[in-house]
């Protein structure tokens, strides 16, 4: 596993996770009031030296959308390559402005973007790989190249891309900070059940703005 070195100079990065249209109010797979969430994140990242973001980018056939089963709807749960796989609404198909960033965030500060779910084969919750970790998508290489040791985590929805995000930064050594009041889930029984996993694993949970001393 990757360990910083003693004489390394701390690096706190902030993770934005995919502040798109189509999980925004109106969007295909809108998360409850996640346009609230927008301007906290223009204001908390100019704390940040290092601001990177993912961004959903499915094909158009993608097999984790409802609309590849004629017999099933959404949120219904299917076998997908040997994983369980909620089917979702189309959503962030790569082109169009369902995938596109809100124009509301200040984006013009992202230092890289990181795509996921590009395979129709599997789906991708995690800025760091697969949903069945067989592929991963480059960012913890460049958060090492960088000397990252500290990841905060926001965007949406807290209770998968965020959750599952957060967790695979932890495991990979990253000592990692789950923003809570810059997040929104789809769900409150899941942010609840993802906060459990996330304290259980190490990942600290800032409730509040005037939590987070950089």
């Amino acid at each position: 596993m990757y360990k910083a070195s003693f004489f390394t100079l701390i690096m706190k990065a902030l993770l934005v996770v995919d502040l798109q249209y189509d999980f925004l109010p109106g969007g295909k797979l809108a998360v409850p009031n996640g346009n609230e969430i927008i301007e906290v994140i223009n204001r908390i990242q100019e704390k940040f030296e290092l601001i990177i973001a993912t961004q959903d980018w499915h094909p158009q056939n993608h097999k984790s959308f409802a609309s590849q089963y004629p017999a099933k709807k959404v949120f219904d749960v299917v076998d997908l390559n040997g994983l369980n796989q909620v089917l979702w609404p189309d959503h962030c198909i790569s082109g169009t402005k369902g995938a596109e960033f809100t124009k509301e965030w200040n984006s013009n500060c992202i230092s890289a973007i990181f795509r996921k779910g590009l395979d129709r084969e599997i789906d991708s919750y995690s800025g760091f790989f697969d949903n069945g970790k067989r592929r991963n998508t480059g960012l913890a290489g460049y958060l090492r190249d960088k000397n990252v040791s500290e990841l905060y985590i926001c965007g949406l929805a807290a209770d998968f891309c965020v959750f599952y995000s957060a967790v695979d930064a932890v495991e990979l050594d990253f000592r990692t900070y789950f923003l809570d009041f810059a997040t929104k889930p789809i769900t409150d029984t899941g942010l609840i059940e993802a906060k459990k996993i996330m304290k259980l694993k190490g990942i600290e949970i800032v409730e509040n703005e005037n939590q987070l001393i950089l």
